[in-house]
């Protein structure tokens, strides 16, 4: 499991490609691990994208 496979699962399971069990298999990680690292790069409420 490495960070760019798990932001690649990421990405496809926020995008609703595919579904958490199948992120976590292209993740190379269980699906309780991807919800895991989903959490931890999960924007804070109080957090916005900017335009700079």
């Amino acid at each position: 499991m490495t960070s760019k496979s798990v932001s690649t699962a990421l990405t496809l399971y926020r995008s609703r490609t595919l579904t958490l069990e199948q992120a976590a298999t292209v993740g190379g990680c269980s699906a309780a691990q991807l919800e895991e690292s989903a959490r931890a790069f999960a924007p804070t409420p109080g957090e916005t994208a900017s335009d700079d």
